[in-house]
């Protein structure tokens, strides 16, 4: 926790000026320190400085010199070469680079499509032609062919349900003529999600792909979402007296007997029973179509439904809340969410590849990796593997960086050039990204040099003024006046007088030690800047 509350308040990092037309303020012995970087640090005081002192140019000048001081220190110290330190960045490192790794713009459009298709749920039913089983070689002309002339099939005439029954590969479809019931977003593969959404009510799909394998929908209906319910049930079991039992109780509750009470004393669902017959809250796709129609069919909560069938026996069905679609604002987080946990984040992938292949300068040289093609990659020797097979704004590539890659991985050579190009890509991307992003850059560099300075104030400061009891006593016996209270009583606060006694002494010995030399020209129109 001290570490993460440092970070925090720990002045902002130093960082090169992205403007042409920045200038020095001061100078550490040959280091230049630019006015730009000042102001960015003093600006962001401003909005959590109370005292006038700490806004004073002059004054914040010094506290900022010393801040530099202390980073010069911990790098002569060689700090930043501490293993603890670097896996520390580097996990931080990758948690903010994530954000960056999405293309933003058709995020944006993936969590709008999603938010449209919460407000509707859909409707229907599907012919499968399966992929064969993973290892075995696909035809995936072939397989089309058929999904096409199944489809031929309906639009002459013939039973969609008829066709499902007798060639889809879905193994349900001979029970339910390849109707999937209602369904909404995410709870089907995007493109089957997709090809569902975009095809009209009674019309039939183009064939199309999913990692099953080809498919035809037909979209039978859509109507409005109701969001989730909150409901209570009392069941009977499938028996020879239960639709009379069911009946028996329905008279209960029609003379006043409260839900729960009939719940609790008769319903066959041990595992709700005790609680009144309360089940989990629940949307569309989750319950059977019955109950769910008998659910989405009650209008106020504490309406309760009349006996009805399914599959697990006889129910009575009570509303006890209905939870509305939310806003877009209200779900936007949970969307994005969803979106990054699900294959639809592919798409946001390849949209960032594209623009990285569009930006920066991408030379591939194909016959360099027929080699790879002709030789199976344990026979190859890495020693003679120099020629080029990727070069990206001029950074070259060999055929040794791609057998590196491909050490573990057994695609096709065609699959990994792709996956080592992509990674090369994004790679170079984010080394650019330190370069080109004001706002990664300095996050990065706040933490990496807020995470050094932790480590050497506890070296040469709190660490000492715990360790160092002589120092301590005797810091305490100089200023035993003040304190008026025996040592033990009062430690924590010695402790932390003789820590700010030390690193005043510290700073002094810094100052002594280097040379700093402020530009008056500079800091003047830095004070005109902000009228002082």
């Amino acid at each position: 926790m001290k570490k993460l509350l440092f970070i925090t308040v720990v002045f902002y990092a130093t960082f090169p000026s992205f403007s042409q037309k920045d200038s020095e303020l001061f100078r550490i012995n040959d280091a230049p320190i630019m006015v730009s970087e000042f102001k960015q640090m003093y600006e962001k005081n401003l909005t959590i400085a109370e005292d006038t002192e700490a806004k004073n140019i002059d004054s914040y000048l010094e506290l900022f010199i010393n801040y530099k001081l202390k980073v010069k220190e911990a790098y002569n110290l060689q700090l930043d070469t501490v293993k603890s330190y670097q896996r520390e960045l580097e996990s931080y490192k990758k948690e903010l680079l994530a954000p960056y790794l999405y293309d933003e713009e058709t995020l944006k459009a993936l969590v709008k499509e999603a938010y449209n298709r919460t407000k509707n749920e859909v409707k229907a039913s599907h012919i499968l032609v399966r992929f064969p089983s993973e290892g075995l070689a696909v035809d995936t002309l072939f397989l089309r062919s058929k999904i096409v002339a199944y489809k031929n099939r309906i639009l002459q005439g013939e039973d969609f349900a008829k066709v499902a029954k007798e060639v889809s590969e879905d193994p349900s479809a001979k029970r339910n003529g390849g109707n999937l019931g209602y369904f909404k977003v995410f709870q089907m593969v995007y493109p089957f999600e997709t090809a569902v959404y975009k095809t009209r009510v009674g019309e039939i799909s183009e064939p199309f792909k999913t990692k099953f394998g080809w498919h035809i929908v037909k979209t039978t209906d859509i109507r409005p979402s109701k969001g989730e319910f909150e409901t209570a049930h009392i069941l009977v079991r499938n028996s020879p007296k239960s639709e009379a039992k069911i009946y028996s109780l329905y008279k209960l509750l029609e003379s006043r007997k409260p839900f729960e009470e009939v719940a609790k004393e008769h319903s066959e669902d041990t595992n709700t029973a005790k609680i009144g017959g309360k089940l989990p809250r629940f949307g569309t796709g989750k319950m059977v179509d019955e109950f769910e129609n008998h659910v989405r069919n009650l209008k106020e909560p504490g309406n309760y439904s009349k006996p009805f069938k399914t599959a697990y026996g006889w129910h009575i069905v009570k509303l006890i809340k209905n939870y509305p679609v939310p806003s877009f604002s209200e779900i936007k987080n949970e969307l994005l969410r969803k979106i990054k946990e699900s294959k639809r984040i592919k798409i946001s992938d390849r949209a960032l590849l594209k623009k990285l292949m569009d930006k920066y300068q991408v030379k591939e040289y194909p016959e360099a990796l027929i080699v790879f093609k002709e030789t199976k990659k344990e026979a190859l020797n890495a020693d003679d593997l120099n020629a080029i097979v990727l070069s990206v704004n001029k950074k070259k590539f060999t055929q040794k960086d791609f057998l590196e890659f491909i050490k573990l991985k057994n695609k096709a050579v065609t699959e990994n050039f792709k996956d080592f190009k992509k990674e090369v890509l994004l790679s170079c991307f984010k080394e650019d990204l330190f370069y080109t992003n004001l706002d990664y850059r300095n996050t990065l560099l706040e933490y990496k040099e807020g995470l050094l300075l932790f480590d050497l104030m506890q070296k040469k400061i709190w660490n000492k003024a715990s360790k160092d009891t002589l120092g301590l006593k005797s810091f305490y016996i100089a200023n035993k006046v003040k304190y008026g209270k025996e040592l033990d009583d009062i430690r924590g606060q010695v402790i932390s007088d003789y820590q700010d006694e030390l690193e005043k002494k510290w700073i002094k010995e810094l100052r002594k030690n280097n040379m700093v030399r402020v530009r008056k020209g500079a800091l003047r129109k830095l004070k005109n800047t902000y009228n002082q």
